[in-house]
């Protein structure tokens, strides 16, 4: 497999490999074979474009970091020779055989093998380590091509691995072989032409000195017998005697042939293609073609249309159960609780009284989140998960997250913050990289959750218009993006590609869908339940001791001065920070009415469910933030975002006062 039989990868010419703190891998191949989107698929977001040095020729760089190895994946100009007669084919064949990438990986099109491999079998010549990727692997199972990948690997002697990039089968497998390849540095079994040919390359070979033109003497010896420029300038200085004999050698092919001596071994590398394909290739009529459940499945999940058709419906559920069915059940699970144990007067009551009322109040928060939007959102991701579609739909999105410095898999998250940003936040565990985790939970926090969403209905749309409650939305989608990109320029780190195992499609295992949801949802009760109760006494204490009023005044500077609110609205925030919905039913017992129009303007309603929208995460969050990432970054995130909505706020007052 490695060229050296018996050495392990561990012979004089073969030497063991030293560890790196980075590796480089170049992908090569034909335009149009799939390798750019190969390309994307390893490395994710940190990519970096520019020109080869001294050419006008585009240069595309990424990291992978996969089982403990830093890889640098640089991608090839797209060619098809390395005769070095262009400035994208010079730089190709200068990089593999001068650079000595750690691996090559040379992706072909499965549907027009014989064409590629004219390509792979230059490649062998250069002797690199080598993989050959075939990708597109389903359109030539359309055509009715059969291949044996293992037999092909066994001919060429390097690992060959089946894949269909764009829908991300087989970049997992790929990942593995390329780590694998570092190690054993698999060297290709080299090809022989037809042996008038072969023995006259053989013949240059024995003329070269070690070393000649800085690649291996069989590349030399044909390139010398091709009558190449280059290799011709470079080795007549060192071996005059191999250049006068490729020469002569030459010229009796010529005359054999009634063909230029390229035009021959370009000959021989098409035969050996012609070969290879007949020996690992079987035709069989389309319709004969075993299309597993799988394939039926992914010819709608992941079609270009079709595919977010589904992932549309499937979201869009999740939101009528975020908005409708959930906020139902919340507001039943409040009513009944409420009557099991009715709140006392907070100004006159005991101790004891005041810390009943703020216990209950908090448990009747907590429990009306869990139970209609945290354990339903955990159930579908558990499904979803455990059915194999959602590697499917992160694979489709992993391009938009691309433009917040995200990858795919981020989009659970970010979905879960519609609900409750509290398990988003942890959810966000199954991002490998640390960079895309913080960002990933820093852009969750801005998500309109359900808390948010009551606040934006029940004061804009209720009592401005719908458009102004859309508008708002709109506002926290783009800042969302633009947050995204900036903190991907400015936080530390590197991101990650996202490499991801595509699983066959099957029914979910209740038991361990309901088991997942379980220790989900407990792992969230630890956070939530405690932060409610402590919080809701806090505030339920401060109410009851009169402590309001010196909030308001400490805070007017800035929701009188800056926000133009009423000072009581102060406070209003403050109740906020326990769930956001709270704003609404502090402001509406302060106020003693629930027609929020009476009081305040078109303009302060805007202002306030702006602020409210934006500013700091509820308690909860908070703490979620503080478990996963440290409480430096959870308060940074909260200091962030309150001052942002500040800013915010105060613009929009100034400038919707002047029309409005």
């Amino acid at each position: 497999m490695n060229g050296c039989p018996g050495c392990g990868g561990n012979c004089a010419s073969h030497p063991p490999m030293v560890k790196k703190a980075e590796y480089v891998v170049a992908l090569a191949g034909n335009a149009n074979v799939g390798k750019s989107v190969t390309f994307n698929q390893l490395t994710g977001v940190d990519q970096e474009t520019g020109n080869w040095p001294g050419k006008t020729v585009e240069r595309a760089e990424g990291i992978l970091q996969y089982r403990g190895l830093r890889i640098r994946v640089i991608d090839l100009p797209g060619i098809y020779s390395i005769s070095a007669l262009s400035t994208e084919e010079q730089v190709s064949r200068e990089f593999i055989a001068h650079d000595h990438p750690d691996v090559v990986v040379n992706i072909v099109d499965a549907s027009a093998l014989e064409r590629n491999l004219f390509f792979t079998l230059q490649l062998v010549e250069l002797e690199s380590p080598l993989i050959l990727a075939v990708n597109q692997m389903d359109l030539a199972a359309q055509k009715g091509i059969v291949l044996d990948h293992a037999k092909l690997s066994g001919l060429l002697g390097i690992p060959v691995i089946p894949m269909v990039a764009i829908q991300g089968k087989g970049i997992l497998e790929l990942s593995d072989a390329i780590v694998e390849a570092i190690h054993a540095r698999p060297r290709p079994h080299l090809m022989p032409f037809g042996r008038e040919v072969e023995d006259r390359i053989t013949r240059i070979r024995d003329l070269l000195p070690a070393g000649a033109g800085g690649y291996p003497p069989r590349w030399t010896a044909i390139k010398l017998l091709e009558g190449d420029p280059d290799t011709l300038w470079e080795v007549k200085k060192l071996a005059p005697d191999a250049v006068t004999a490729a020469q002569g050698f030459a010229r009796e092919l010529e005359k054999i042939h009634g063909e230029q001596a390229s035009t021959i071994l370009s000959g021989e590398r098409y035969h050996v293609a012609e070969q290879l394909v007949s020996d690992t290739v079987a035709f069989r009529s389309p319709g004969d073609q075993e299309v597993t459940l799988t394939e039926r499945i992914d010819r709608v999940a992941l079609h270009p249309v079709l595919g977010y058709i589904l992932l549309a419906l499937m979201l869009g559920g999740l939101l009528v159960w975020t908005f409708i069915v959930g906020a139902w059940i919340s507001e039943a699970l409040t009513a009944f609780l409420s009557g099991i144990a009715p709140l006392r007067s907070l100004a006159t009551g005991s101790v004891v009284d005041i810390l009943f009322n703020g216990a209950w109040t908090g448990l009747v928060a907590a429990v009306t989140l869990i139970i209609p939007y945290v354990i339903p959102f955990y159930l579908f991701l558990a499904l979803i998960e455990d059915s194999g579609f959602l590697t499917r739909f992160s694979l489709m999105l992993d391009q938009g997250m691309h433009k917040m410095g995200l990858h795919g898999k981020a989009i659970i998250p970010l979905v879960l913050g519609f609900g409750c940003t509290v398990p988003a936040c942890l959810s966000c565990r199954i991002i490998e990289s640390p960079k895309q985790k913080f960002l990933a939970a820093f852009l969750v926090t801005l998500v309109p959750c359900s808390a948010r969403t009551i606040v934006i209905l029940g004061i804009v749309a209720l009592f401005v218009n719908i458009w102004w409650a859309l508008a708002l939305y709109l506002l926290d989608f783009v800042l969302i993006i633009i947050l995204g990109r900036l903190a991907f320029k400015l936080l530390p780190g590197e991101s990650v590609g996202m490499i991801m195992e595509m699983p066959e499609y099957h029914v979910p295992h209740l038991p361990g869908v309901v088991g997942q949801t379980w220790q989900r949802t407990r792992s969230l009760i630890g956070i939530v339940l405690p932060a409610y109760i402590a919080g809701s006494i806090a505030i339920t204490a401060a109410y009851a001791l009169g402590l309001l009023e010196p909030i308001n005044a400490a805070l007017s500077p800035i929701t009188v001065l800056l926000l133009g609110l009423p000072a009581i609205t102060g406070v209003v925030f403050v109740f906020g920070i326990i769930r956001k919905e709270m704003t609404i039913l502090a402001l509406a017992a302060l106020f003693g009415t629930t027609v929020f129009s009476s009081v305040l303007t078109p303009v302060q309603l805007i202002v306030f469910a702006l602020v409210a929208m934006l500013y700091a995460p509820c308690i909860s969050t908070i703490l979620a933030l503080a478990h996963e990432f440290g409480w430096k970054r959870a308060l940074s995130i909260t200091a962030l975002e309150t001052g942002l909505a500040i800013a915010l706020g105060a613009v929009a007052f100034r400038i919707l006062s002047l029309f409005m």
